[in-house]
């Protein structure tokens, strides 16, 4: 089988051997040229003008591998639409031909939502060869571990050899650093040939700081009506130009026509500026829904907590709310953002378990008292993603530390047995599930003026906390632009086998299986509104959610260093998991224990 997305831009091979045909979109320039070697030196053609901003041109003599750029005025500018980019961001692009890879007709659909248990990971630092090719090696581990979706950081070609992905510049171009185009639609074969639905991270709120071109030759793409943290917003207002919103998209459709992948999660889209009525993400998820030719799952990130949107095409969001509140109740952190947390922390954790969001309409103090999110009981639980670690709440942490480094384990058994079994979707941090003790900082290779702004950055970011409110403190904060930060972030799957850190595996896997058989059969469909709590003291509580068949599925937790009374000697139903089996005596449950139970 062969797949490919047309596209209206960048560079697409003709039928029948006719050539390339290149198209780029450059408003407000007179003159484009295209430079291009098809293997007998480098050769210039002008481009032909077309309403709208367009320029295009077709080179019979051009094919696949064939390397090119666009020269406007003295600049030379790689294909913002480029399928590859073998050169990196400053280089050439090279022509992909899609329907020279041939996939395996092993009739993939895809799975339904409620079986779907997320794994993210970083292709660059998952396995020590760094590539797609090397991440295939650990799919049947996947596979045996109990999740059944990966979710890849961004892929698209940024800047240097090392990079988290969101300061990508091309974003129709797969990182070179970790192989080829083929090579990650081969990955995404073999993922579905284990019964693996492949996600990816994309980033249409800004681009990378870095190579971005388009603020030279296509300034259109930006409004100063709007800023983010990265500069200028692009302009995807309703009123904008409508070939901007139709790049992203066409990225869109690229990714899950071209490379099958079962699904996106739109990075951070409270920074994209589309209007109240968020006529962006609104077209963008009808024209997916209405094109693609199998089930696909679109996903955000949203600090807005806008429930709205997943009643209008996208399935799920990350949960942020509960991991803030979660952390706060196993760590004590309070700093930053989870100062929005530090209070009446079993009501915020029962209230994300039974209701989705915490935030739903409520003032955030961290927000100056703007009221954040929406009410959210309505949306069904498996629309909202949990976990306990992501790329963000480890990387942006000083030194990388993951939660098993962080806080007792038994606070972090406790808080993984709730995530994993609740019936909200959960997911995995890459090595979470063995208590990693390599870290996961965060790393960006720029030219070395920009590196050395980043340094200092990321330094002075942390300055408000009491830790490194001393100079000499924040230079130990590892050096975002070094070799040493990317390799000290490269798993070591030696380790997973070893004690303590096969007590982990074997823990994650147990409840990947109970829920598996115990809780997803039971729970489609479950809304926020078939769930009530009762809360015992700042860090016990009681939840139930009555499931579709008429059962009810139970939690009782205490999330607390102390015991706790109030709870019953012995489960209500049958018990599926507890950290405590043993009865309540005098029906006071023990420090960081969680009981599970069907009735």
């Amino acid at each position: 089988m062969r797949f490919r997305h047309d596209m209206p831009f960048g560079a697409a091979v003709l039928e029948g051997d006719n050539g390339v045909r290149f198209r780029l979109y450059a408003p407000g320039n007179d003159r484009v040229e295209l430079v291009y070697d098809a293997g007998s030196g480098e050769r210039r053609v002008p481009m032909t003008a077309s309403p709208g901003g367009w320029f295009e041109c077709v080179v019979p003599e051009a094919c696949a591998h064939t390397r090119y750029r666009f020269s406007i005025g003295e600049l030379l500018v790689p294909d913002p639409a480029s399928r590859s980019a073998p050169e990196g961001v400053h280089g050439r692009s090279s022509v992909v031909d899609p329907s020279a890879f041939l996939w395996p007709d092993d009739g993939w659909k895809g799975r339904p939502w409620s079986e779907h248990v997320f794994y993210e990971l970083h292709v660059g630092t998952f396995t020590p060869e760094g590539t797609y090719a090397g991440a295939a090696t650990k799919l049947a581990y996947l596979k045996d571990l109990g999740v059944t979706a990966i979710e890849l950081m961004p892929l698209a070609e940024a800047p240097g050899a090392w990079n988290w992905g969101y300061d990508g510049v091309l974003p129709f171009a797969p990182s070179h650093n970790y192989g080829t185009p083929d090579e990650l639609k081969a990955f995404i074969a073999a993922a579905h040939a284990h019964g693996l639905s492949v996600f990816l991270d994309v980033v249409y709120n800004h681009f990378g700081p870095e190579a971005n071109y388009l603020h030279a030759y296509a300034r259109t793409f930006y409004t100063d009506r709007y800023h983010t943290p990265w500069g200028s917003a692009i302009d995807l207002d309703p009123d904008g130009p409508p070939d901007i919103r139709r790049f992203f998209i066409e990225n869109a459709l690229y990714w899950l026509e071209e490379f099958r992948f079962d699904g996106l999660r739109f990075d951070a889209v409270h920074e994209i500026y589309d209007g109240p009525e968020r006529s962006f993400l609104r077209e963008l998820a009808r024209t997916v829904l209405a094109r693609t030719d199998r089930p696909v799952y679109l996903v955000l990130e949203n600090e807005g907590n806008e429930a709205t949107l997943l009643e209008a095409g996208f399935r799920a969001q990350w949960a942020d709310d509960l991991h803030n509140a979660m952390h706060v109740a196993i760590t004590g952190q309070t700093e930053g953002y989870y100062a929005d947390f530090a209070d009446r922390i079993s009501w915020r954790i029962a209230r994300a378990l039974s209701e989705g969001f915490i935030y739903q309409g409520e003032p955030s103090s961290i927000r100056g008292g703007k009221p954040r999110g929406e009410p959210s009981s309505r949306i069904e639980l498996a629309s909202f993603i949990t976990f306990l670690q992501n790329h963000d709440q480890v990387g942006n942490r000083p030194f990388g530390d993951r939660i098993s480094a962080t806080a007792p384990h038994e606070a972090v058994r406790a808080a993984v047995a709730i995530v994993l079994l609740a019936p909200a979707t959960p997911m995995l941090f890459m090595g979470e599930e063995w208590g990693a003790s390599t870290p996961f900082l965060f790393f960006c290779d720029f030219e070395p003026e920009l590196a050395e702004k980043v340094t200092e950055g990321r330094r002075s970011e942390f300055a408000g906390f009491a830790e490194f409110s001393d100079p000499a403190a924040r230079e130990r904060i590892p050096d975002p632009s070094g070799a040493a930060t990317l390799r000290a972030s490269v798993l070591h799957w030696d380790e997973a086998e070893r004690a303590p850190h096969a007590t982990w595996l074997a823990l994650y896997r147990e409840l990947l299986r109970l829920r598996r058989e115990e809780i997803a059969p039971r729970t489609v469909g479950l809304r926020g509104t078939g769930a009530g709590f009762e809360l015992l003291g700042e860090r016990g509580m009681k939840i139930r959610w009555q499931l579709p068949n008429g059962a009810t599925l139970h939690l009782e937790a205490n999330l607390g260093a102390a015991p706790l009374r109030g709870f019953a000697e012995t489960p209500e139903g049958r018990t599926v998991y507890a950290t405590h089996p043993a009865p309540y005596a005098g029906s006071e449950a023990p420090p960081w224990s969680v009981r599970w139970s069907l009735a």
